[in-house]
Parts: C-alpha cells; sequence; structure tokens
C-alpha cells in the first residue's frame, strides 16, 4: 500500500526498518539534521536508545569511528550534519573508509553509510552553503547517492545502509519537508537512473535538488510544443552511462543541471561523458547550468541569482534548440 512521506520521514522510516531487521545497525550523531522535523528522531531513540548514539560534535572522529565500527561487523549511519562539515572528515572517508577494501586486496569490508544536508538552503552564506557532493565524486571507492524523491530516499538509504561499500547519501536542506507517495518500502537499486518525466526533443539530467526546477521547466516548455525528457541519475557513482547515452541517443540534445559550481561540477564530467561517448548522437553541443565559481551570498536577492531556476534551465534548453 502506498504511503505518503516527506523526505525527512522517509529517511527516519528507512533507517527504523534497517534496525529493526538486522541489530548490527547503528546510527551515530542525530538529529539527522533534520531541522523543524527533528522530533522524528523519537521513536528511534525510544525503540533502540543503544543504537542511537550522540558523540560529542567532531566530524573527524565521528566519521573514523564509523570506519572502526564498520570494520569490526557493524554497519553504521553517520550523520554529518551540514555539507561543509564533512570537509572536517574528508581524510577519513576518502582516504580511509573509500579504499580500504582495494588495499586489503578485498580482505576488509566497510560497510558504513554517511549522511550530510548539502547545498544552497537559503542564507547560508557560503560556509553553509556548500555542495559537497563534486568534491567526493573524484573518491575512488565511495558510493554516492543523491535522493530527489521520498520513494527514492527510502529505497536508496535502505540500499546505502545494506551494501558492504562506504556510501554517501547527500541530502538538501530544502527537499526535507518535500512530501510524496512511497508506493512501496523496498530498495531501490544503487547504480539505476530513473526517467522523470519522458520526452523526445531534449534531454535534462537533472541532479539533486535540481530535479524539481527541471520538471517545472519541463512543463512549461510542454506548452510551447517542445517535449522534454527529464533524467535523475539519484546514483552519483555509480553513475547510470547507459541510461544517460539512450536518452540523449533517443533526443539529440542535452543540458545537464547540478546545483554545485561549474568548474568541476558533476554536470560537466557528464557532459564530458557524453562528448566522449555519446557524440555520434548530438544534432547541438551540451549545455550546463549550474552555479557560478563564487562564493555563495548571504544576502537572499543575491543568493538567488546564483542558482539554477526552471527559467535558467527552460533558456538552456531554447539554446540547444536553436543551433544544430
Amino acid at each position: 500500500m502506498s504511503e505518503h512521506m516527506s523526505i525527512a520521514q522517509a529517511l527516519i522510516a528507512a533507517i527504523a526498518d534497517a534496525m529493526a531487521e538486522d541489530p548490527m545497525v547503528c546510527l551515530l550523531g542525530s538529529p539527522l539534521g533534520l531541522g523543524p522535523q527533528r522530533m522524528l528522531m523519537n521513536g528511534l531513540r525510544e525503540a533502540h536508545p543503544d543504537r542511537v548514539l550522540d558523540p560529542p560534535t567532531c566530524e573527524a572522529g565521528n566519521a573514523a569511528l564509523g570506519v572502526g565500527a564498520a570494520m569490526g561487523g557493524a554497519r553504521p549511519f553517520v550523520d554529518l550534519s551540514t555539507g561543509s562539515f564533512s570537509f572536517l572528515a574528508f581524510s577519513q572517508i576518502v582516504n580511509e573508509a573509500a579504499v580500504a577494501h582495494y588495499m586489503s586486496n578485498g580482505k576488509v569490508r566497510v560497510p558504513v553509510t554517511y549522511h550530510t544536508l548539502e547545498g544552497v538552503r537559503g542564507g547560508g552564506a557560503p560556509q553553509h552553503s556548500q555542495n559537497v557532493h563534486a568534491l567526493f565524486w573524484n573518491a575512488s571507492g565511495l558510493e554516492m547517492l543523491a535522493p530527489a524523491t521520498p520513494a527514492d530516499m527510502y529505497g536508496l538509504a535502505r540500499s546505502a545502509i545494506a551494501s558492504d561499500n562506504p556510501t554517501f547519501i547527500m541530502g538538501h536542506a530544502k527537499l526535507l519537508g518535500l512530501e510524496g507517495p512511497v508506493p512501496e518500502r523496498k530498495a531501490v537499486p544503487i547504480g539505476k537512473a530513473d526517467i522523470k518525466r519522458r520526452g523526445r526533443d531534449v534531454t535534462i539530467v537533472a541532479i539533486h535538488l535540481m530535479v524539481h526546477p527541471a520538471l517545472a521547466a519541463a512543463e512549461a516548455l510542454a506548452k510551447e510544443g517542445i517535449d522534454v525528457e527529464v533524467v535523475d541519475p539519484r546514483t552519483l557513482a555509480p553513475l547510470d552511462e547507459a541510461t544517460i547515452l539512450s536518452s540523449v541517443a533517443k533526443t539529440g540534445r542535452l543540458v545537464v543541471v547540478d546545483e554545485a559550481p561549474l568548474q568541476g561540477s558533476i554536470a560537466s564530467g557528464i557532459a564530458g561523458m557524453v562528448a566522449e561517448r555519446g557524440f555520434h548522437s548530438l544534432k547541438a553541443p551540451i549545455q550546463r547550468v549550474a552555479r557560478p565559481d563564487a562564493p555563495v551570498a548571504f544576502a537572499a536577492g543575491l543568493e538567488a541569482l546564483l542558482v539554477p531556476t526552471a527559467e535558467t534551465i527552460a533558456a538552456a534548453v531554447k539554446r540547444t534548440l536553436s543551433t544544430s
């Protein structure tokens, strides 16, 4: 039976179900950066008081604790709060968790899940508005998930906790309250993209939060007779290149949207992959829509100028349609 949840509720439900099924699942750090929905944590604490731990605020120490616990047989879920705080745990995640399996010749598993809330959240200024997914995307050995709907959050979180690989779930503060159906409480496969809207004229690959303005742009363009396909990778590592290439082969045009700064962004990586492997399908140059390479301003008006919108995405679609 389908349930209606917010993304925050879906994440808590996924952790609760995993903890009920597996006594080795534990939670380090709460209330998961849930903001006004932090009361959702109460049920977890009451059900598993010995497995919901609130260590002192020390991102490096908590990330390292997660690595050690995972190596010892537990399945820890480690919350790192705001995205930029994960910089303090970069070495533990990238230089320990992500490479332990390789460096041990497959003898060591690190089934740890990390979670953070990244992105431009509104008034966060430079230090609390970082999109960290592009930085961690460069770390070989780390699975990376970027769910944009409650159903995907529930399903991908279940897969992350069950995975024997270190996995990073990228949450977004602006998505926490987003509500939607969760048709089934089951895992969503890691490494499989989802076509959120089918179309024939242009492919938009939208990352994370950007799925929603991309869908809004597609709906607006449909009124002008432009049929847009919206692909949500959901999993950034491993990336479902086959689904992206198949969509571009159908439409012949590509717009990639990422809230992160353009330089070194996943938008740039996907554009490069399609240019290399799908060039023969392209009827026009690829368009990238991303944040300028500048710090995020605190002032609301200036902040709004930096973030991709349905309007800037629609303009990129029209640019690629205007050239051939």
